[in-house]
């Protein structure tokens, strides 16, 4: 029987064609992630230190990287022909003398949140919404300089043209005036710190690092690319998940031919931004709880809703055995509220979490790797970092801008990657060390679950490049960041369905 009919196309009745299709495999991803923001267990992890030490902490951190970059560029200037000193504490600061001191930023906003506003949610009191921005139209907002002997308040047309928030280190140049205000010249910051070389981390863990499944020289895989995505926001809703659909069936080259089959085959990993989850249902007072019943089996199917929560674990378990997944929590997530979150636990994925390391498992990161957020690692060589979006969220407040790229670079100068905090952050109370302050300058920084994509590159005065990636929410823009491993180039994908606008 003749395979094809007289018009020349094939017959379903003939045999079966012998034409052979490509077989595309996925690239492999060197994966070797940081413990960075990862806090003690049980007993050792405590909440009855005071916040205020976190400052001190982080100004003596960064005081002498912000001093060296203010001593080599006031060395020697002379303004009005006085020579500009330079004086240890905030203190010494002395009416009339040009000098310059470093320490940490206070802005005294009045429309900030303050403990006012939880007490009177407890006496049934309408608390205030929260504020889109904590500027003040009157022009109350004051910036002060302080450190462990006591506070300033600067003036100056330098603070009018710098980006300054709650808890950023810096150094002023200026003299204080009669009315005891410092009048600022000149500002300066601590900067990017030293970026590592490529695959620096892992030549020095071994050939082979941890968790890594490359080719070629250091692992290297050829033309490689990572997939961002943020703001997933399922809710458990079967009508908002045909997006989501199509995203996963095109990261599996299930969903076009096989020209795109083939790009999908280059993207060795995917990481999840946070905010996976839609918003979960607000706390409950006190009154509330009480008021309902305590069931003895099962759980008040009117108080949690486990169906979003199932559908994400659905997605990872079809996406794990094809591509593997880092996972931050954000804010509607899971996880501790406070700063660092820590991961999602395993428990809550029992379809994904056969992918997972094993609890003390010293083999290194699994398949499927729940992280903290922040969260860093060296993927493909390159130290990557990455937030949810709370701390930019934060930034967003105290600043009349609206360029969040703007805000990322500023935290990376400022080496710090929740300045805000404790603030108007909520965080842990870190007495040791304050694991916000960036060490390592990272080559890709990307915050997620931002209002729209923006990306850009920043240079250091020792040769840093960064790549800063604002991720959009997917729910709301359908659009997942695909980065180029090579060269970093970014570029983006976007996902629609006909007829939802």
């Amino acid at each position: 029987m003749d395979s094809s009919s007289s018009s020349g196309r094939p017959n379903l009745l003939g045999p079966p064609s012998n034409h052979t299709y490509p077989t595309h495999t996925r690239l492999p991803s060197s994966y070797n992630p940081l413990s960075t923001f990862v806090l003690a267990k049980g007993d050792q992890k405590h909440y009855q230190q005071q916040y205020g030490d976190m400052y001190f902490l982080r100004l003596a951190q960064l005081k002498p990287a912000v001093e060296e970059i203010a001593s080599e560029a006031w060395e020697g200037v002379q303004i009005a022909g006085e020579t500009v000193h330079r004086v240890e504490r905030v203190l010494d600061v002395r009416q009339g003398e040009l000098c310059w001191v470093a320490g940490t930023v206070y802005m005294d906003m009045p429309l900030k949140p303050n403990i006012l506003d939880d007490i009177s949610k407890d006496h049934w009191i309408a608390a205030p919404p929260p504020r889109e921005k904590y500027i003040s139209p009157s022009g109350q907002d004051q910036i002060m300089l302080e450190d462990e002997s006591g506070r300033l308040r600067l003036m100056g047309l330098p603070l009018q043209t710098q980006m300054l928030v709650t808890g950023c280190i810096v150094a002023v140049m200026g003299t204080e005036n009669a009315n005891g205000d410092f009048e600022v010249v000149d500002l300066k910051v601590p900067d990017l710190p030293r970026q590592p070389q490529r695959w620096e981390r892992d030549e020095i863990d071994g050939s082979s690092g941890k968790g890594k499944g490359g080719e070629g020289e250091n692992g290297k895989a050829e033309g490689a690319k990572i997939a961002i995505v943020s703001g997933l926001g399922i809710s458990g809703d079967e009508a908002n998940s045909l997006t989501i659909d199509l995203f996963m069936e095109w990261i599996l080259g299930e969903a076009a031919g096989e020209g795109q089959q083939e790009e999908a085959s280059k993207i060795s990993r995917l990481i999840v931004a946070g905010d996976s989850l839609a918003e979960a249902s607000p706390i409950p007072s006190r009154e509330e709880l009480g008021k309902k019943a305590n069931k003895k089996y099962g759980y008040d199917s009117s108080a949690y809703n486990p169906a979003p929560i199932a559908h994400l674990d659905a997605l990872f378990a079809t996406l794990l055995p094809s591509i593997p997944i880092t996972l931050l929590p954000g804010a509607s997530d899971p996880a501790n509220v406070s700063m660092p979150q820590q991961p999602i636990h395993p428990a809550m994925f029992p379809h994904s979490r056969a992918y997972t390391a094993a609890p003390g498992s010293t083999d290194g990161p699994g398949w499927f790797d729940s992280v903290t957020n922040p969260w860093e690692g060296d993927i493909d060589g390159w130290r990557i970092m990455g937030t949810g979006g709370q701390p930019i969220d934060d930034v967003f407040k105290y600043v009349t801008g609206e360029d969040r790229v703007e805000m990322m670079e500023r935290l990376l100068r400022w080496r710090c990657g929740a300045p805000t905090a404790p603030d108007t952050l909520w965080c842990y109370p870190f007495q040791d060390k304050d694991q916000f302050v960036i060490e390592e300058c990272p080559h890709v920084y990307f915050v997620g679950n931002q209002p729209k994509f923006d990306t850009a590159v920043i240079e250091g005065p020792a040769g840093q490049s960064v790549r800063l990636i604002a991720v959009p929410k997917f729910k709301e823009t359908g659009q997942v960041v695909l980065l180029d491993v090579d060269s970093l180039d970014v570029e983006i994908v976007q996902f629609d369905v006909f007829g939802t606008q």
